[in-house]
């Protein structure tokens, strides 16, 4: 059985924490501004750059009129060394590999801007399990609107029911107002207790994944 599986990029494929908080403190650096702690800046990981940095701006009371500024400085350190300590969690290449054995159709959808989120990928080497990769800045929208998640599907060739995987309560939020099953990683960003994030299944393990996939796709093709 085959599905359609759509995946979440930071905290759900990769630990890239280290090197978005790195970016935001070079970027904190350049205005002279003290450096945050990572786990200040994990809480403001999951809705993209623009809004990191927005949240940036308001912690460090800085003014507004420069988010321009300050967003691209950021993504320019981003783009420096968005590498340089980023790891791909344990088991994930394998179950990538699995899932791609039974005939899924494997994506990305990330808040990550796509140039960016291409290179980790590649530099992982990851980007050969997936078939299109949409990033913040594809579409003049992005994830909670389910419009980013839809766009991604239709970019990948068809291949059974759609299924999202992703770590955070706005992935949950997406895959809601998508009305797509939603597989939650929990050891990822989230910000709340995994009983308060709405979630088809929940993992912790990427070797439990592709038996998961096929658990719900035989629950959907019994539900019809």
């Amino acid at each position: 059985m085959s599905a359609t599986i759509m995946f979440d990029l930071d905290g759900t494929l990769v630990d890239s924490l280290p090197d978005i908080a790195a970016a935001a403190n070079r970027m904190l650096r350049d205005v002279r501004v003290a450096a945050l702690p990572q786990d200040v800046i994990k809480t403001f990981v999951g809705n993209g750059l623009p809004k990191l940095v927005e949240r940036v701006i308001h912690h460090c009371d800085l003014p507004m009129s420069d988010h321009a500024d300050l967003t691209a400085r950021t993504l320019a350190h981003y783009n420096a060394a968005s590498c340089d300590q980023t790891v791909v969690y344990p088991g994930v290449p394998q179950a990538l590999g699995r899932l791609r054995g039974m005939g899924c159709v494997l994506g990305v959808c990330t808040n990550k801007p796509e140039t960016p989120a291409r290179h980790v990928l590649e530099a992982l080497n990851l980007a050969h399990y997936f078939d299109c990769v949409l990033g913040g800045d594809s579409l003049n929208t992005r994830k909670p609107d389910p419009a980013h998640l839809e766009a991604s599907f239709e970019a990948a060739p068809p291949a059974g029911p759609r299924l999202f995987v992703g770590d955070s309560e706005v992935d949950a939020e997406t895959a809601r107002r998508a009305q797509v099953p939603f597989l939650l990683f929990t050891r990822g960003y989230r910000k709340t207790p995994i009983d308060q994030i709405p979630h088809t299944t929940r993992y912790d393990d990427w070797d439990s994944l592709p038996t998961l996939v096929t658990e719900l796709l035989h629950i959907q093709d019994e539900a019809v």
